[in-house]
């Protein structure tokens, strides 16, 4: 006992033992305090979180989870060395190092903060609105630029950095920087652009020039398409923005334009029930609205009509197969009535010897013996 009592009585750095002895006991206290609390606390509000809809009770969860073990020896042993007398100069040390590790701590958990809003958002706008899952990645990006640079301004206004005069520094170098990196700050405005504007967003299938896809991504320099065969195709904003886009994801509905042609022989009350019968092919689809159908013009060899109607959704493989139906309706009802679809042909002139020239009606069988191309072009009487 009497070894104890010197023990706790011997002086080290102006501190006798027992006061290092209940220093070190507060700072013990404390950690295990909190190695105890923290994961029942995260248990029961994580429990809270699952019956719950709220927000706050999820973020106190991701806050406690990123709650990190430095931090926490950190303000242990600050409040450990409260009770003991310490020089100016090491109180000093001690008090930056806490409030250091204390903004530090704060940015992570800000930092965390966002980024759970954020993702909250994006999954319940996603559906909703597609285009501001972009704007919120950007945002998520700016937002936690944001938060850090001010962790930095304070650990260095605590370290007696005079910041005003590095704020301003920073503004000359950061014209420097902007020309040098001024491609890299044009795709990052197109971003924003692309944000704000919303010409396309994720989900969309897009035609950009030659290049077709799905966006998968707007980051802050590039677009991520995924093209129809399976490659991913990776677009400079800045490019983007000053292409000419063909955006399919604003498609309500589809308009379909064909022109089919009969020959020149079929009779005039046959041809007149032509437009009749595309429309009930057209019209005899669900989800489709007839716009048109007329003689249009005399080809070089058939009759030309024109066909117009819609689909009334954009997705294409409903297109097809709506076009596909009408197509064999019209090929069904042509073969009942007789009327013949036209396809190229020639109307060859021979002449015979002693006679007349004669020669095949358009888009008919040519009188006298065919010729080919080639017994043609070698210009022999036959």
């Amino acid at each position: 006992m009497e070894m104890m009592q010197n023990l706790l009585q011997i002086e080290f750095l102006g501190n006798t033992g027992k006061q290092w002895l209940f220093s070190a006991g507060i700072a013990l206290a404390f950690l295990v305090l909190f190695f105890i609390v923290k994961p029942l606390l995260r248990s029961r509000l994580a429990k809270l979180a699952a019956r719950t809809e709220t927000f706050w009770d999820d973020a106190a969860v991701e806050l406690i989870t990123n709650t990190k073990a430095l931090a926490l020896l950190i303000f242990a042993v600050f409040f450990g060395s409260l009770v003991l007398t310490l020089t100016d100069k090491v109180r000093t040390i001690v008090v930056s190092v806490t409030l250091i590790a204390l903004i530090v701590q704060g940015g992570l958990w800000g930092s965390q903060l966002l980024q759970f809003w954020l993702k909250r958002a994006m999954e319940k706008r996603r559906k909703e609105d597609p285009g501001s899952v972009a704007a919120l990645n950007v945002s998520s990006w700016v937002g936690r630029l944001a938060v850090w640079s001010v962790v930095v301004l304070l650990i260095l206004e605590n370290l007696g950095v005079d910041i005003t005069a590095l704020v301003a520094g920073l503004g000359v170098g950061g014209i420097a920087v902007a020309l040098a990196v001024q491609n890299i700050l044009g795709d990052l405005f197109a971003s924003l652009s692309i944000v704000l504007d919303k010409p396309f967003a994720v989900g969309d299938f897009v035609i950009v020039g030659d290049y077709m896809g799905s966006v998968e991504n707007v980051g802050l320099k590039t677009t991520r398409l995924r093209s129809l065969t399976g490659e991913q195709l990776v677009m400079s904003n800045a490019d983007l923005l000053s292409s000419r886009i063909r955006n399919y994801g604003r498609m309500s509905e589809r308009r379909i334009l064909f022109t089919l042609g009969v020959t020149y022989q079929t009779p005039r009350d046959k041809l007149k029930k032509v437009p009749q019968i595309i429309r009930n092919a057209i019209e005899s689809r669900e989800k489709t609205r007839f716009d048109r159908s007329h003689f249009k013009g005399y080809g070089d060899f058939s009759l030309d009509f024109e066909s117009v109607y819609y689909v009334l959704e954009p997705d294409y493989n409903l297109y097809m197969d709506i076009q596909q139906a009408v197509n064999f309706a019209i090929h069904e009802q042509f073969e009942d009535e007789g009327i013949e679809f036209a396809y190229p042909t020639q109307t060859l002139f021979v002449e015979h010897s002693g006679g007349e020239p004669t020669h095949g009606g358009a888009g008919g069988e040519p009188a006298g013996k065919e010729q080919s191309p080639n017994d043609r072009d070698s210009g022999g009487d036959k």
